[in-house]
């Protein structure tokens, strides 16, 4: 098992070598405006243009809670747009954040890593915007990740 590693720095400027796989939150909505989006939107305009796409057209796939979609931007990194929020805004149950869609995002983002052979990088996925708990997410990614020896490293500003 692997540790996640910690850096202060810009999740979208991954600090590592060979593949790279940049993981974040999306609302099932098919809003993307707030937050990490627009530090992704500006180095590349296909992450958005994807997941614009994918909620669009989602009476014909499989996009809803607990879906990941991964767009390559560069030979070397991928984008993996992951629906683990409800709405914007916090409701009776809480904050947006789905713990359970965010643990299925991930058990499904394993495989595809693997695949890759890629590491994964993030900010602190789901505990922006989205008003998680770190201390919530953080096993998440203990066990759907690391446990499996997949990379991860987790970017503060």
């Amino acid at each position: 098992m692997t540790e996640i590693r910690y850096l202060q720095g810009d999740a979208t400027s991954p600090q590592a070598k060979g593949v790279k796989v940049i993981a974040h939150v999306c609302n099932d909505l098919g809003g993307w405006g707030k937050g990490f989006v627009l530090a992704i939107s500006r180095r590349w305009p296909e992450p958005e243009a994807a997941y614009r796409a994918w909620h669009r057209d989602r009476a014909r796939n499989d996009f809803g809670l607990g879906s990941i979609q991964l767009v390559q931007v560069t030979p070397y990194v991928w984008v993996a747009n992951m629906v683990a929020q409800r709405g914007v805004k916090p409701s009776r149950k809480g904050p947006p954040v789905r713990y359970e869609a965010l643990d299925k995002c991930l058990a499904a983002l394993a495989p595809e890593v693997t695949s890759l052979k890629a590491s994964v990088h993030m900010p602190r996925i789901g505990c922006g915007l989205a008003g998680g708990k770190w201390e919530r997410v953080e096993p998440l990614i203990e066990s759907n990740l690391t446990a499996h020896d997949i990379a991860v490293t987790v970017y503060d500003t």
